[in-house]
């Protein structure tokens, strides 16, 4: 059975999320969950033109859509990068689209109720440590398209390593990050996938490279369709990409059975310069 992507083709704002998100099954996706976790990214306090950080545009949308089902809308962010996350969230103008659209905002790391996640037949990890809200929502991991050295792309899947409490994530890095995507994305997969590709960040990432104007949001409630997608719109063959084959294989998501809707990859796509 394919997994449905939608590639939606738009200039910067609100109508191509809620586009990409109605062209996918996210109600049913999110039908059985009172609230709902949104993972954006907020390593640093680059704002979204730079392609690093989730743009607050796409976040809007997302709360508005989720919130007209009833549900409870939380933005969720861990410590582990450069800057807190309680800084970047203000000097992005994330805080201010939360707080007006009424939702809510949450450092998981700041949580005292964390649980431990035990992997099975685990490839760098045995467990880990997320907050106990995590495992009682659904979750959303809105990523920026990003490329990376190491793990090729950072998207969805990889956003997911922000859900991990541990401040000092970056002892993690010495265990081969696409084996540690795996264990956590196996164990804690997200319910849904909103790539953010208004701005993308070409190279070796995360600092080096440069930003790119894609126009582009991708959507799915399989995470791995999400990815494969996205990889294969700035020219990567997502079966080279190790975290998203094992995935696959382990049956969290498609890599090729995958039927596009939308504006489809050839509107999109690009050939991105990885350094």
């Amino acid at each position: 059975m394919s997994s449905k992507v939608a590639v939606v083709k738009g200039e910067r704002g609100v109508e191509p999320v809620y586009r990409a998100l109605n062209l996918i099954h996210y109600k049913e996706a999110l039908e059985q969950w009172d609230t709902v976790l949104v993972k954006v990214n907020l390593i640093t306090s680059h704002t979204y033109e730079t392609g690093i950080t989730t743009d607050p545009i796409v976040v809007k949308a997302i709360i508005k859509m989720v919130q007209d089902l009833g549900k409870r809308v939380i933005i969720v962010e861990t410590e582990g990068g450069i800057t807190s996350p309680d800084k970047a969230i203000i000097e992005t103008g994330m805080m201010d689209v939360i707080e007006e659209a009424g939702a809510e905002y949450l450092n998981m790391g700041h949580l005292k109720e964390k649980v431990e996640l035990t992997v099975k037949n685990p490839k760098a990890i045995k467990s880990f440590k997320v907050a106990k809200i995590a495992t009682e929502s659904a979750i959303i991991s809105n990523a920026t398209m990003k490329t990376l050295h190491h793990t090729t792309i950072t998207m969805g899947l990889k956003n997911m390593f922000g859900m991990l409490t541990k401040k000092r994530k970056f002892l993690y890095h010495i265990k081969d990050m696409n084996k540690v995507i795996y264990d956590i994305c196996k164990t804690l997969p997200p319910t849904m996938t909103v790539n953010d590709g208004f701005y993308g960040k070409e190279g070796r990432g995360p600092w080096h490279g440069k930003a790119v104007k894609m126009n582009t949001i991708i959507a799915s409630t399989d995470p791995v369709a999400a990815d494969a997608t996205a990889a294969r719109i700035i020219g990567i063959n997502p079966e080279t990409i190790k975290h998203v084959m094992w995935l696959h294989e382990s049956g969290i998501g498609e890599v090729n059975e995958i039927d596009i809707v939308g504006d489809g990859i050839e509107a999109v796509y690009r050939v991105w310069n990885r350094g």
